[in-house]
């Protein structure tokens, strides 16, 4: 019976892993002709223009929304799970109230402090009007993730998965029309516009599971006090995130040029942040499944390995794959102008194996409450993260800031593993260490396969890697689920 069990339990993480996965995949997609046709028209500054914008937005979101976007989630999922309509219904009004507080607080940080933002964002130019255009979709990003944290904490995967599609698609719709009229100077307008369909669409799903009873007073706001103190701590985690990417690229353009920013912006886009769309996952269905373990011990660490085997077997073969096709699939999704990054990009992509295997260690915390905890080490990931990027790229340029994202997430996956086996008895499964130690190796050769020439042989020899890591998850996959 427990055997069935966990057979089950694996069935279920790899059917969300899969939904969720196919999701952020179409959305990649469509994403991807997006930044196509945008690489196209603004070239490496124009990206790297649009990624400081992005970058300094998503600074001042995470300085101002109080870690709402996670602390309500738990908030909202432990109504919705003793099946209280009214307490689900109060808990929803807190929400949109506090929302709406966070939204105000972002809209006035980044109006106020927009000329502080234009000097030190830049370095050049004078951009305080443009974080004043900005600053409501600061507001507009507040309120559109507090409708997002009601979605899912009351379990509507169907409606997230339909925005995520919708906003992606209105994103490549309503911006790119702009850049092919304004090219640069439509910069700013596409992000307005954007974050406002985003925020339309979200609401309109919101809304329709959850309707609207505004009730905004001094008693709706205290009883969100405890969200809210929870939530302040992983406010400043999320800053710690946020600012490490804010004082990266930063120093990139400063020290470098517009152009290096936009090619490491189009690098960490096509790695980091597309190859790790298996981890939507995280947000919509493991958090709060973790979240509902009440003690520490066999059940929370069969929870987390059983993740972080999913996680593996997925991501392995896409990587091995992306780290042999970069040289094609660079210049085919950007332009020819962005070849440079494609050393960095294929280092960078081995810096996924660990995050795949440190992600759900990562979310310990957050489903216990412990947001000292949470805080300690997002801060001091931070800090080596930004070091790390600083030296290397000061010492090897663009490809040591891939170099930097491999040795921070060395080091994440070692302090994770310690501390969480200190704090909450957690212990890495002697199953993820098999698998991580049959895929990580079969990555390390891809990589060591891009230094000779692209020829017959290099292709060859990246189909049978691929191939090799695609059948050990697909054998793997299908032991567990039979």
């Amino acid at each position: 019976m427990e055997h069935e069990n966990r057979d089950n339990a694996f069935k279920h993480i790899l059917k969300y892993t899969g939904l969720f996965g196919g999701v952020q995949g179409l959305s990649i997609l469509v994403a991807l002709v997006r930044n196509k046709i945008v690489a196209l028209l603004l070239g490496p500054m124009g990206m790297g223009l649009m990624s400081l914008f992005n970058a300094t937005v998503n600074f001042v979101s995470s300085a101002t929304n109080l870690g709402l976007g996670t602390s309500a989630v738990k908030d909202i999922s432990e109504a919705y799970a003793i099946e209280d309509a009214r307490a689900l219904s109060r808990s929803v009004q807190v929400i949109r109230a506090w929302s709406f507080v966070t939204a105000l607080l972002g809209l006035l940080v980044c109006a106020v402090f927009s000329p502080l933002l234009s000097r030190y964002t830049f370095g050049w130019g004078k951009h305080t009007i443009h974080f004043l255009l900005l600053s409501p979709v600061v507001a507009m990003t507040a309120i559109t993730g507090g409708e997002l944290a009601i979605l899912k904490g009351t379990r509507h995967l169907k409606g997230l998965a339909s925005i995520s599609i919708i906003n992606v698609v209105l994103a490549l719709v309503l911006s790119v029309p702009l850049f092919v009229v304004w090219r640069v100077k439509a910069i700013v307008p596409s992000m307005v516009i954007v974050a406002l369909s985003q925020m339309i669409v979200t609401i309109a799903y919101s809304y329709h599971y959850c309707p609207l009873h505004w009730a905004f007073n001094k008693p709706i706001l205290m009883r969100g006090w405890g969200m809210i103190k929870l939530g302040v701590a992983f406010l400043l985690a999320g800053m710690f995130g946020s600012g490490a990417d804010f004082l990266i690229r930063s120093f990139v353009n400063n020290t470098g040029s517009p152009d290096t920013l936009g090619l490491y912006n189009a690098g960490y886009m096509i790695t980091v942040t597309y190859g790790g769309m298996v981890f939507s996952a995280m947000e919509t269905d493991y958090y709060p499944r973790l979240s509902s373990i009440v003690n520490t011990g066999a059940q929370l660490n069969d929870t987390v390995n059983k993740q972080i085997e999913v996680s593996l077997l997925i991501i392995s073969p896409m990587l091995v794959a992306l780290i042999v096709g970069l040289p094609f699939i660079i210049p085919l999704l950007y332009s020819g102008a962005f070849s440079p990054i494609v050393a960095m990009a294929q280092l960078s992509a081995l810096a996924l194996y660990l995050r795949a295997a440190k992600l759900p260690i990562a979310y310990l915390p957050l489903a216990r409450s412990d947001s000292r905890a949470y805080l300690l080490m997002e801060g001091i990931y931070a800090i080596v993260y930004i070091l790390l990027s600083f030296v290397c790229f000061h010492a090897m340029g663009l490809l040591g800031l891939g170099l930097a994202l491999v040795l921070v997430a060395i080091f994440d996956f070692v302090m994770l593993n310690v501390y969480m086996r200190y704090r909450y008895g957690y212990r890495f499964s002697k199953s993820c260490w098999s698998l991580l130690q049959q895929q990580l190796p079969i990555g390390i050769v891809a990589y060591a396969l891009t230094w000779m020439n692209h020829n017959w042989v290099y292709w060859v020899v990246g189909v049978l890697l691929t191939m090799l890591s695609l059948g050990l998850s697909v054998r793997k996959l299908h032991s567990r689920t039979r």
